[in-house]
């Protein structure tokens, strides 16, 4: 039985980064396998956080920076970007007694109605209506657990549609470990230079890496780029609440997929290419694809963990991920459980930046999953 300690780590606070580097793009990468160079620590050993103890790594480690990607990739792979763009998903309004209520929008339903989390001293019940400024009422239709059923009604024309109040209400949501209100810096970098599709109450933070002039180092090198839509939700900063990690509900993301993008899946296949998810959030909408008869629009719950079985995706690019988290355990079930512990060690003991704003990791596909 696999259990949330089994998805630990130690994580000093000091490494949590709460802002971007100075510039897109000068991030670090940590190269798990597969590349060793003249400073991968394949034969140093790893300085494990929790006792102090040099160990042999089950794997090379390789500490590059993030500009280096084009020298771990071939014209034959097929980099796989989600091109979900963050709404302004966080807004206050008050109740008709004057307390003050936070929503958090989950999804977007249609031009009327959300998905929502609520937080006020006493919850909205269904039924009531709640006052969003001068710019529209919202309605209290429907609860199910910890989410709300909203209808925003807006009180002025320019603003017809529940997302164009959003955005116009509404503050960008960063994550619960970024401490900071947000600033115009954030609203610029707390997104992809390719964010097209409205929906997402997260970044795919893997691909804040990727600028333009990468992208046409990419291009000049014939790495061929692919996009699929999957609108983060909320329920990826929930923390699992059960010690046996297989009673844990995941929760549920809408997806997208292109037919150009499942052309270019089935030609990089026939090529003999590798296909490589930047992001999990790309990861999870492929590997869905696959499972669920290839369909190319749904939503999903995939629970990826140690055993999985990988049907489409060959490599990962990837941010660090929080202590005891689903997202720990899907890159533990790509690379293998051993190979993932030496790699956080590693990067907790290299002082590398964590989580939304940090530094990333290159992960290939273990030749069988290690549990």
């Amino acid at each position: 039985m696999l259990t949330l300690d089994d998805f630990d780590y130690h994580l000093p606070e000091h490494l949590i980064a709460q802002n971007p580097p100075q510039e897109r793009g000068q991030s670090r990468l940590l190269v798990v396998g597969g590349h060793p160079r003249r400073e991968s620590i394949q034969t140093k050993g790893v300085l494990s956080p929790a006792n102090g103890t040099l160990q042999s790594p089950a794997c090379a480690l390789s500490d590059r920076l993030f500009k280096e990607l084009p020298s771990l990739l071939r014209p034959s792979d097929l980099l796989v970007f989600n091109n979900t763009k963050v709404i302004h998903a966080r807004l206050f309004a008050t109740k008709a007694t004057g307390g003050r209520v936070e929503i958090m929008v989950e999804r977007v339903l249609d031009d009327n109605r959300v998905i929502a989390m609520l937080r006020a001293s006493h919850t909205p019940k269904p039924g009531s209506t709640l006052q969003l400024n001068d710019v529209a009422e919202v309605d209290v239709i429907d609860r199910n657990d910890m989410m709300f059923t909203l209808q925003l009604r807006s009180l002025k024309a320019e603003l017809p549609t529940a997302l164009d109040i959003i955005e116009y209400c509404g503050q960008l949501p960063l994550p619960p470990y970024i401490t900071h209100t947000p600033t115009a810096d954030d609203e610029a970098r707390y997104q992809t230079v390719y964010a097209k599709e409205p929906g997402a109450v997260a970044a795919p933070t893997a691909g804040l890496h990727f600028t333009e002039a990468l992208f046409q180092q990419l291009d000049a090198a014939g790495i061929r780029r692919a996009e699929i839509t999957l609108h983060v939700g909320a329920g990826t900063f929930q923390p699992v609440k059960v010690h046996d990690i297989s009673q844990h509900t995941m929760h549920r993301e809408r997806y997208f997929i292109e037919p150009s993008t499942v052309a270019a899946l089935e030609e990089t296949r026939a090529a003999g290419g590798r296909v490589i998810a930047v992001g999990t959030t790309s990861l999870r909408a492929l590997e869905s694809w696959a499972w669920q008869a290839e369909a190319v629009r749904g939503d999903t719950d995939i629970f990826i963990t140690p055993g999985y079985e990988f049907k489409v995706v060959d490599a990962l690019i990837t941010n660090f991920h929080l202590p005891k988290s689903t997202l720990m355990m899907l890159v533990s079930a790509l690379a293998g459980m051993q190979t993932i512990r030496d790699a956080y060690a590693h990067a907790v003991a290299s002082e590398y930046r964590f989580f939304s704003y940090g530094d990333a990791m290159w992960l290939e596909r273990a030749a069988r999953t290690a549990v």
